[in-house]
């Protein structure tokens, strides 16, 4: 069994393969398999490999995830005060951001222009320029 098709299951069920359903479907190839063509031990050495690193890929990537989020909020926390010129519905817009909010780990800014309303959930990605 190649860890490919691990790896299929994986993206089509949207849940992590852990190693208790890795060994499971070990365990089934094991049951499987012809008595007369046994697998290779090393093969069966080179699979733990395998998942081995792809849990610890997968575990590195949860860190840089969770990395990510924190420099993003970081970066978004620092605009507070700061004049920011932003694309608002197809207008473009000065302001200062006076508040910022998040909503799990995506953070929405509130601008206020030098005249007229809040401009309220403002992405970061709609920020052009900050003075």
């Amino acid at each position: 069994m190649a860890l490919d098709s691990v790896n299929t299951v994986n993206a089509t069920s949207n849940s992590s393969v852990n190693q208790q359903d890795f060994l499971r479907i070990l365990l089934t190839q094991l049951n499987s398999q012809n008595p007369l063509k046994p697998m290779d031990n090393t093969a069966f050495v080179a699979q733990l490999a395998q998942f081995s690193q792809l849990e610890q890929t997968q575990q590195m990537l949860g860190g840089i995830n969770q990395l990510v989020s924190v420099q993003t909020a970081t970066q978004t926390v620092g605009l507070l005060g700061k004049t920011v010129s932003l694309l608002n519905n197809n207008a473009y817009t000065t302001g200062v951001v006076n508040n910022v909010s998040f909503s799990g780990t995506t953070p929405a800014l509130t601008v206020k222009p030098a005249a007229g309303a809040d401009i309220n959930n403002v992405e970061r990605k709609q920020i052009l320029d900050v003075k």
